[in-house]
């Protein structure tokens, strides 16, 4: 008699990715999500994003929906919605998110920048804090204005002049707004020790 084949072995079920919130706010079940939070992932998910994910700002506006709803509006706004274009935008994030030792957002804008033309060589100086001589006028200025924005509590007469001059009051104010709209995001973020996803190794070279 043929030898009976033995039944197939069953393959355990993969688990789903954990979701990665932050050390400080309380994960929040799918079914203890309330109708206001589900609208606030949609709005996320359906917007310029196209997606929602259980991390970074989005996770902590949730704990916060109707300011959240507000948030991710403006947040989409200003790095969609204004007339800089989107290699200045994500460079100018990047600006602020190592003035901010943001981990987690330049982690989440470093990709995107190299994908919109910002250049590795320039990257670099932001990350490691060098000077900006030899740079285009316009990424030295942008440099140069987040540090004295965020770093000096100030800006000189002479790099407000110069950003001015290079973008126009409006694109200037669009500019300026942006990176205070990803300083506040930083600020969130590091009141919450929001953390890499897990086996992410940190881009920044800062403790």
């Amino acid at each position: 008699m043929p030898a009976k084949k033995k039944p197939a072995k069953k393959m355990p079920k993969k688990k789903p990715a954990a979701a990665m919130g932050p050390v400080r706010l309380p994960a929040i079940a799918e079914d203890r999500l309330t109708a206001e939070q589900r609208s606030l992932m949609s709005a996320i998910a359906s917007g310029p994003r196209g997606t929602f994910k259980m991390s970074g700002p989005f996770f902590c506006y949730l704990h916060a929906p109707a300011f959240g709803e507000l948030a991710q509006k403006l947040g989409a706004y200003c790095r969609f919605g204004t007339s800089i274009a989107p290699r200045l935008t994500e460079f100018a994030i990047l600006a602020t998110a190592h003035m901010w030792k943001a981990h987690y957002e330049w982690a989440a804008h470093e990709p995107e920048a190299l994908k919109e033309g910002v250049e590795p060589r320039v990257i670099e100086v932001i990350k490691h804090r060098k000077p900006t001589a030899g740079l285009d006028e316009t990424d030295a200025t942008v440099i140069e204005l987040g540090r004295q924005i965020f770093r000096d509590h100030k800006v000189t007469p002479e790099i407000f002049a110069k950003a001015k001059a290079l973008f126009g009051p409006n694109k200037l104010v669009e500019l300026v707004m942006l990176m205070g709209n990803y300083a506040s995001t930083a600020a969130l973020l590091t009141a919450v020790d929001m953390q890499l996803h897990p086996g992410q190794k940190p881009l920044l070279p800062i403790p």
